[in-house]
């Protein structure tokens, strides 16, 4: 069993999980495609201009150049993408990201108030967006690049909906739990007595 089912209680369910959508790379990819063609055409030069130790050097230091560029503006965020994961069970809203400092944070279902969802043009075309997930007690958590937005929008909005009614329902067999013996029953007054609780 891999990420994250390892990482869930035993009976909670896995219900999506996400890197972050694949733009956040575009610029690395590029990067990368333009610091090997600059390599290579650099190194092209050397190898027809120089001689012996010298174009060793050169080209020695055209590679380190080369390894230092894309570690640094490629290899890094390749990594920061692998290791950012966005995951939502039937209970829960889990961030994770880091690679040797571990960053997490949780949100129960029961605690979100409201979700939203904001994308320009070219995340539309993208299909991604920025989710905004607020709770009762703390400031909105913005998320950025996530994929398939709208759809991950509705799955939370489901999810929250669900875990209020069962808040709903745990509240009102507390509160309104004791039946009449004289209702007959398939009477429902007990259940129309607990949505009018709750909704006060």
């Amino acid at each position: 069993m891999g990420y994250p089912d390892d990482a869930l209680a035993a009976d909670e369910e896995l219900l999506l999980h996400r890197h972050p959508h694949w733009k956040m790379l575009l610029l690395p990819a590029v990067t990368f495609i333009a610091a090997t063609a600059v390599a290579g055409f650099v190194g092209g030069l050397a190898q027809a201009r120089l001689d012996g130790t010298a174009r060793t050097v050169a080209l020695l230091v055209i590679l380190v150049a080369w390894l230092a560029m894309v570690g640094w503006r490629c290899l890094g965020p390749l990594i920061t993408w692998k290791s950012t994961h966005f995951i939502v069970t039937d209970r829960r809203v889990l961030i994770r990201h880091g690679v040797f400092t571990h960053t997490g944070i949780d949100i129960p279902m029961g605690r979100i108030s409201n979700v939203q969802f904001r994308h320009g043009l070219l995340d539309r075309m993208l299909r991604t967006g920025t989710l905004v997930i607020g709770s009762a007690a703390d400031d909105p958590l913005e998320f950025d690049d996530v994929p398939d937005v709208q759809r991950v929008h509705s799955l939370l909005y489901h999810q929250v909906f669900d875990a209020m009614n069962l808040q709903r329902d745990e509240r009102g067999a507390v509160d309104f739990g004791v039946s009449d013996p004289d209702l007959p029953d398939n009477d429902d007054t007990g259940s129309r007595r607990a949505r009018r609780g709750w909704r006060r």
